[in-house]
């Protein structure tokens, strides 16, 4: 695949991640994946458990919108933006975070590792790119 190529695949997959669309969301993602979320959290193992939790339980609406990638071979370094807001509470919140996928020769999404967005030296690092970037 060319960078283009996975850039294109990635922006899909989120878009269908942001409509709702879970099953095509996961359809990018190998039956393996790995999951690797924020602050020591337990990975999550399987394309069926990532599946589930793509499911939103906290939250009655979640965007998350890839405002920068960068590819590096099998890697991709994503800077997202996301907007959520709290089932019940209503409570409105904004983040941003660093993701650093892995993927296979096929384009199928092996390890999706995030990162906190002041963390982007250590994101950097893991997909194999210099320090430097947006800051």
């Amino acid at each position: 695949m060319t960078d283009e190529e996975t850039i294109e695949r990635l922006q899909a997959g989120y878009e269908a991640f942001n409509r709702g669309d879970f099953d095509t969301a996961i359809a990018f993602f190998h039956p393996d994946v790995e999951y690797i979320p924020v602050g020591g959290q337990p990975p999550i193992r399987g394309a069926e458990g990532f599946r589930a939790w793509m499911e939103p339980s906290a939250f009655e609406r979640q965007v998350v919108e890839p405002r920068e990638i960068t590819v590096n071979g099998d890697k991709a370094l994503v800077r997202i933006h996301a907007a959520v807001r709290g089932a019940g509470s209503g409570i409105e919140m904004e983040v941003g975070s660093w993701v650093v996928l892995t993927q296979d020769p096929d384009g199928l999404v092996t390890r999706m590792e995030i990162f906190f967005l002041y963390e982007e030296e250590q994101a950097r690092a893991a997909a194999g790119l210099g320090s430097g970037g947006s800051g």
